[in-house]
């Protein structure tokens, strides 16, 4: 067979360098491992990219594909570098981004009865490296129960409470980062009440009233999750934002905290 012409491998006279190129949403298989928890399949929307120097007319899109097919079975906070170290090479670059966007289901019992379910939590993984620079990201949103104070003090009866969503950014070292798990854990006590995927009459007895007795204004849930996080080691730096879905109101409630 005679040799096909490298087409994106030559020169460009433009001289614009560009900070990424690559391809992006691509749904592919992935076993995800937290901290030590076994491996967990699941479906992930991947975006990769590397940096193209201006004197290059195009990058190699398939190899980025080559290289997830590769990593797909050993995805994890932990090898995050070494896959950007893979990119970095065969790609012939000097910097890569990496993302992975999926579905991670925690088994959670129902606090009375111990009915177990699936509750499923929104994860991404997000690693970045430009040159001797290298910045790792995990993001998850956890869903909870907030009951309004000010609703549960002037009322007679009751007070109306909602589902709320706490998106959770951490930044650390790919190696000291908490697990997913941990994370979720601690912001699930943050808010009224957590969330179960099976209750039966007890359990929804206790959630009820545990969420009557611990009302949270959408502030309190973001400086409860604050207190929990900056206080983990391997956190270096974080962003909160917590949104209540209102249940008397036609808006929702929103407040955010950043550090670091």
């Amino acid at each position: 067979m005679s040799k096909l012409e490298d087409t994106q491998n030559q020169p460009d006279e433009r001289r614009v360098s560009i900070q990424r190129v690559g391809i992006c949403d691509l749904s592919h298989p992935i076993h995800f491992k937290d901290g030590a928890a076994k491996a967990q399949a699941t479906v992930a929307n991947v975006a990769m990219s590397v940096a193209l120097s201006a004197d290059v007319r195009g990058t190699h899109m398939s190899r980025f594909v080559s290289i997830l097919s590769e990593q797909a079975d050993q995805v994890s906070v932990a090898n995050l570098p070494a896959l950007l170290d893979v990119m970095i090479e065969r790609l012939e670059s000097t910097g890569a981004t990496v993302l992975f966007d999926f579905p991670f289901f925690l088994t959670k019992e129902a606090p009375v009865t111990k009915s177990a379910g699936k509750l499923d939590y929104a994860l991404t993984l997000e690693g970045e490296r430009s040159g001797e620079e290298t910045a790792i990201r995990l993001i998850l949103r956890v869903p909870v129960t907030t009951l309004c104070p000010c609703s549960r003090n002037i009322s007679e009866r009751g007070a109306h409470n909602q589902r709320g969503v706490i998106a959770l950014t951490v930044e650390g070292d790919a190696q000291e980062l908490p697990s997913a798990q941990t994370l979720i854990e601690a912001v699930e006590t943050c808010g009224s009440s957590e969330l179960y995927s099976v209750l039966k009459r007890p359990d929804e007895k206790q959630v009820t009233e545990r969420a009557y007795d611990n009302p949270v204004f959408v502030e309190d849930l973001v400086r409860n999750v604050a207190l929990k996080i900056q206080d983990m080691e391997g956190v270096n730096s974080y962003r909160i934002e917590g949104e209540n879905f209102e249940s008397i109101h036609n808006h929702n409630a929103f407040a955010i905290v950043v550090s670091g």
